[in-house]
């Protein structure tokens, strides 16, 4: 799950031990978010749009898909016109704090052959949301992260 560090970074996550997932406006990220995520499942939280992205840290899925506020409010950024109260198409799910980690950086990421398919590291891929697969996780977390313990 990929967040600009000056509108939600780990440390306000950890602050806050709670965001609502707002502003995702791209439809196959929306839908990954709605139907692949459930209550309970871990995800990678990553810094974009900054002079280093890569990952700080992990969070959990905590609630259930529900409409984004964001797309009925005409002074947000994230603002849809099109969308209706009674006929949504945006939708977020809150996530929780579990830990920071070692900062990982993209370029780190790019460098293990093991990673190759990953999506996020796909060219041109710009996706908030992308799926990981379990064998990319377990080696994120345990090779490169150091992390075999996962506190939910």
């Amino acid at each position: 799950m990929k967040s600009e560090p000056d509108e939600v970074s780990i440390d306000d996550l950890e602050r806050q031990g709670a965001v609502p997932w707002f502003g995702v406006r791209n439809y196959q990220a929306r839908n990954f978010m709605r139907d692949a995520m459930q209550v309970g499942d871990l995800a990678f939280f990553y810094h974009s749009g900054c002079a280093t992205p890569g990952i700080a840290g992990i969070c959990a899925v905590c609630s259930e898909p529900y409409p984004d506020a964001t797309q009925f409010e005409p002074a947000s950024p994230y603002h849809d016109p099109k969308s209706l109260p009674d006929k949504p198409r945006w939708l977020l799910r809150d996530v929780r704090f579990v830990r920071k980690t070692p900062f990982l950086p993209l370029g780190e990421l790019r460098r293990h052959s093991e990673l190759a398919t990953m999506r996020l590291l796909a060219p041109g891929n710009r996706l908030s949301i992308t799926p990981v697969t379990p064998g990319e996780w377990a080696f994120i977390a345990g090779q490169l992260l150091g992390i075999d313990d996962f506190e939910r």
